[in-house]
């Protein structure tokens, strides 16, 4: 888009800046980009020639966007703003008073200058910035591709005050403005590395799929008007979410209408825009958090109108916070239990008179008139004053613009968030170490072990725009175990600025004062910054930092486990799970293909009686025709894993060609002992139930998986600092949309799995496997409509994800054969609860595919059109028919001829040409099997080897090269030259199960510490 003119090394360098900051510009605010821009010449005052000219550029490069952004040269409709050029003279010195255009420009200006000082500054960081400016190029380009549109990023300006948001736009009309203000926006888009989250939203925003289905005024002024806030709620949600208004609206209008998000992103793809299950997620997250702010607000407004304090003013203020942070501040002073404040005490003498007055009639106020001998706060002229200060200082701390002034600046300058060893943990340390070999080696070794891992952040120091989502949790967890302290440092230059400011233009008395009126005021707002604004300052930034890291290393969450979902299952074989243990001896589960138990047993291979235990395993793979083994990666996993490469080395259970994985046991021993496994398996060991759990995991991870808490299932960093509520729903959302994605067989399909299908929940799943149990298979999808608890909207939002298999339908069939008596059973209780249903008794082939039952009709006249018939779904001859049909037509015009959408079409063609049973997983790796191993002695520094991430942190991936420990490669290894086009822009890159070429950088034998660097990932 608007990329490309810029090319200078200086812009290179500030774009480097602004890329190391991976969470806190893209999910707080953009509050700090303007600190990253520089405007390209030393006076941006000057002439608004050159801003003109920039201005025409960037136009030009506009109308290769969609068509909304290139209504935005036409802004300045009218020469309204004659002012803007006097505007630009007193700005520095702060003299436009209470003007918005003034106070912008001056942002501009203080912008360009704060960035050169960060750069004086900040020198640790400045070797790494020019280091890999080289880099940006490649990003600039992919960055443009995607088109990521103007709008958006004039939508991130702010991150609280909406006027600040509306003055940067009236500022912006003028065309001295526009160029300059482009620039700006653009800068702060740069902002991204490979791993940054927020991409799949700048694709949503970027290219223009179909028309914008937009909502009726009606429905949308009362989706406006929902919350009772002085807040546009769609205005603020794209402006949160940076997507497209209508978009936001449509989503709304969808999750009101309980649509789950699997079947939106399937089904609906014209109103969401073809956002992927990620976006929508985000969207719902934040829509669901306006909602609580409304509803907590409202809950605040009645308990304050209850207690009596509640004024026109207040309620407005409270009414116009957007988040729970602002609440919180404008809230606080009138909490039940908190002290009075000094402001309400001063109140409470009857001085707010008085303190309005020295701001709007200070000619007027004579303070010796307030004054009431004996009388506690009113004795003196001096008490008077103290008082007054106080109702100053509280007005000030709450007024919206003097709050967006004073967060200006501090986005303008160099702010840090600093943390050292506490004193208690200092002084514990040093008693541990005077005492010895003294103390006890237990729990206090422990203790010094846990302060000994924060020894990196005893004293660190950095700019709240560079620190990673993975430092701020652990400077949160440090702090949380009083081993660190953590603060906020601000500028002294922000104090003066802001003093500067409120002294000669917000809070400048309207007519003259006097001397001793002047000092009143200058004592309230340097008290209102110290006493008010300081620590709310500190605490939004800490709020802010930290909710951007959870959201951080819950979309790693997110990512792992659906990469850990969607192993390729390994099919047709029967497989041994092993449970590897010492003193326990190994459990054995040997599965049938289709995850039956065929027998259990435990063996000791870690004791003298190897060779007994060595026949008895031979015995069993010969038994049962068992060439694969899977082996736990826990307790005595490498022991076990040498044993049988030995075996399999010397051919031992020829003649099968016998192979081996390591697969991940985590949650297995917690799976084992809960009702779900007891339930599943009532007769055997919970130790037997881990080695069938391990079996299983390689057979169909999927449906193994989804039995286990996921937060247990080993994946991503830092589960216990997260919000726990949060890291619930997401990940319960993803498993959610993998099995409803991958589809289920509901003829074999177990109640567990059934129960994460969108739409249903274990009530109804419950009630599907009764059905089952009691009428036999289900012939066809309409027959789910008699399902107890299945309404329709239940029916429309999990019918798309159920399959009818036509080969396990049959063979249900045959091996259960209800009796008559059985028959007539269900038959009774359908017509109570179903009356006047009348349901297909015949096999549909349509309910094997992915199309939705609401578009059958569609499919059918695609299929008259094309000349086939539905008994063909999934041949070689329907799949060149229906290609070559739209190879002449196109999709658009074949949409167009059966009545129905682009993207609905699509959906269908890809039913009917995807062949029976067709599992989208088998794009994904399968668990590597086999028949050697390697020793971690055995690397040397520069050797290349092949591996499969394991796991992906937020500072970097692990991945099992094959000796028994996973190496490292750091995020600063993985860099956008080594990554396949397609994953250039994909969110967090690497994710579990992916296969990657590396080289080993260092072998730490004593630590067990493997680093490795990323040659280029394997397809």
């Amino acid at each position: 888009m608007m990329r490309r003119p810029r090319a200078s090394t200086a812009n290179a360098v500030n774009c480097k800046v602004v890329d190391s900051d991976l969470s806190f510009s893209q999910t707080l605010s953009t509050d700090e980009d303007p600190e990253e821009w520089r405007p390209p010449e030393p006076k941006p005052k000057a002439p608004s020639k050159t801003a003109r000219a920039t201005g025409e550029k960037k136009a030009v490069a506009k109308k290769t966007t969609k068509p909304k952004e290139a209504k935005a040269p036409k802004e300045p409709k009218a020469p309204k703003l004659p002012k803007e050029p006097k505007l630009r003279a007193p700005r520095k010195s702060t003299a436009g008073r209470k003007t918005q255009a003034a106070k912008s420009l001056k942002d501009s200006q203080a912008s360009g200058l704060a960035g050169m000082k960060r750069k004086e500054v900040d020198g640790d960081f400045r070797e790494d910035t020019e280091g890999t400016q080289t880099d940006f190029p490649v990003e600039e380009r992919a960055a443009e591709e995607s088109g990521t549109s103007v709008r958006m990023k004039e939508e991130r300006l702010s991150f609280i005050v909406s006027e600040a948001h509306q003055s940067d736009r009236r500022a912006g009309e003028g065309s001295s403005r526009a160029g300059l203000g482009v620039k700006k926006e653009e800068v702060e888009e740069e902002d991204f590395t490979f791993d940054k989250p927020c991409l799949k939203k700048q694709k949503t925003s970027a290219s223009w799929k179909g028309q914008p289905t937009t909502l009726p005024p009606s429905e949308a002024q009362s989706l406006r008007n929902d919350l009772n806030m002085n807040w546009d709620l769609i205005e603020v949600l794209s402006h949160l979410t940076c997507v497209e208004q209508w978009v936001c609206a449509n989503i709304v209008t969808l999750l009101r209408e309980e649509n789950t998000v699997p079947f939106m992103v399937r089904y609906r793809k014209e109103m969401i825009n073809h956002m992927d299950a990620d976006a929508v997620r985000d969207v719902h997250m934040v829509y669901e958090e306006l909602c609580s702010l409304a509803k907590k607000t409202q809950s605040v407004i009645q308990a304050l109108k209850k207690d009596g304090v509640l004024t026109a003013e207040l309620e407005r203020n409270l009414r116009s916070c957007r988040s729970a942070d602002e609440l919180d501040h404008v809230y606080s002073p009138y909490k039940k239990g908190s002290k009075l404040t000094k402001a309400r005490r001063a109140k409470a003498l009857g001085l707010e008179e008085a303190a309005s007055a020295l701001i709007n009639t200070p000619h007027t106020l004579d303070l010796r008139a307030w004054v009431k001998p004996g009388a506690e706060g009113l004795s003196s002229v001096d008490d008077v004053a103290t008082g007054v200060e106080h109702i100053l200082a509280d007005m000030i701390s709450k007024d919206p613009e003097t709050l967006t002034y004073v967060k200006t600046l501090c986005e303008n300058s160099f702010v840090t968030i600093q943390s050292s060893v506490s004193k208690s943990a200092l002084k514990e340390k040093e008693e541990k170490s005077a005492q010895g070999q003294k103390s006890k080696p237990g729990a206090e070794h422990k203790k010094n072990k846990d302060i000994d891992k924060f020894h990196l952040y005893f004293d660190f120091t950095c700019n709240i725009q560079r620190i990673q989502p993975h430092q701020t949790l652990a400077i949160n967890r440090g702090e949380s175990l009083k081993i660190l302290t953590v603060k906020v440092n601000i500028p002294d230059g922000v104090k003066r600025d802001f003093t500067r400011w409120c002294i000669n233009n917000r809070w400048r008395p309207k007519t003259f004062a006097r001397k001793e009126l002047h000092a009143i005021i200058r004592n309230a707002v340097e008290d209102s910054y110290k006493r008010l604004i300081l620590p709310f300052l500190t605490r939004s930034y800490r709020t802010k930092l930290t909710t951007a890291a959870e959201k951080e290393s819950v979309v790693m969450f997110v990512r792992n486990l659906r990469q850990r979902l969607l192993v390729c299952p390994v099919r047709g074989c029967v497989i041994m799970g092993v449970d590897p243990g010492f003193r326990h001896g190994c459990k054995l589960a040997v599965l049938s293909p289709t995850g039956q138990i065929l027998h259990t047993d435990v063996v000791y291979l870690h004791n003298s009686n190897q060779q007994s235990e060595a026949e008895k395993l031979r015995h069993l793979m010969l038994k049962y025709s068992c060439n694969r083994i899977a082996i736990g990666n826990g307790t005595a996993c490498r022991e076990t894993e040498s044993f049988f490469a030995d075996l399999i080395s010397r051919h031992y259970f020829h003649p099968l060609d016998v192979s081996y994985c390591i697969t991940n046991e985590a949650g297995a021993s917690i799976y084992s002992v809960s009702p779900e496994a007891v339930k599943e398996m009532p007769d055997l060991d919970p130790n037997l139930r881990s080695a069938v759990s391990i079996g299983r995991r390689v057979q169909d991870p999927l449906a193994e998986l989804v039995k286990i808490d996921p937060k247990h299932i080993g994946i991503g960093t830092y589960q216990h600092d997260v919000s726990a509520g949060a890291l619930k729903a997401a990940l319960n959302g993803v498993v959610q949309e993998c099995v409803s994605f991958v589809g289920v067989d509901i003829n074999i399909c177990s109640e567990t799995l059934m129960r994460h299908v969108a739409g249903l929940n274990m009530g109804r799943a419950r009630s599907i496997t009764e059905w089952r149990e009691q009428n036999g298979p289900f012939i066809n999808r309409e027959q789910i409509k008699l399902v107890k608890g299945m309404g329709p909207k239940s029916y429309q939002q999990c019918v798309g994800f159920i399959r009818i298999n036509p080969q396990t339908l049959s063979s249900v069939r045959l091996s259960s054969k209800p009796t008559p008596e059985e028959r007539e059973k269900p038959a009774a209780k359908k017509a109570k609860g179903k009356t006047g249903v009348n349901i297909p008794t015949s096999f549909n082939p349509l309910d094997q595919t992915c199309i939705h039952p609401e578009s059958y009709h569609v499919a059918q006249r695609f299929l008259s059109l094309v000349g086939g018939s539905v008994d063909q779904i999934g041949s070689a001859s329907l799949k060149h028919c229906v290609e070559s049909k739209v190879k002449t037509s196109g999709v658009e015009e074949l949409a167009r001829t059966v009545d129905t959408t682009p993207e609905t079409l699509k959906l269908i063609i890809d039913g009917l040409t995807q062949p029976p049973g067709f599992d989208i997983r088998q794009n994904f790796g399968q668990a590597d099997f086999k028949r050697g191993i390697v020793s971690m002695s055995d690397l040397q520094v520069g050797a290349v080897l092949t591996g499969r991430v394991d796991n992906t942190t937020l500072f970097g991936a692990f991945v099992d090269i094959g000796v028994g420990r996973s190496g490292l490669i750091h995020k600063s290894n993985i860099t956008l030259d080594k990554l396949p086009v397609s994953q250039r822009r994909r969110s967090l890159v690497l994710g579990p199960g992916e296969r990657v070429e590396v080289r080993v950088l260092n072998v730490d034998l004593q630590r067990g510490q493997i680093g490795l660097d990323l040659i280029r990932v394997l397809q």
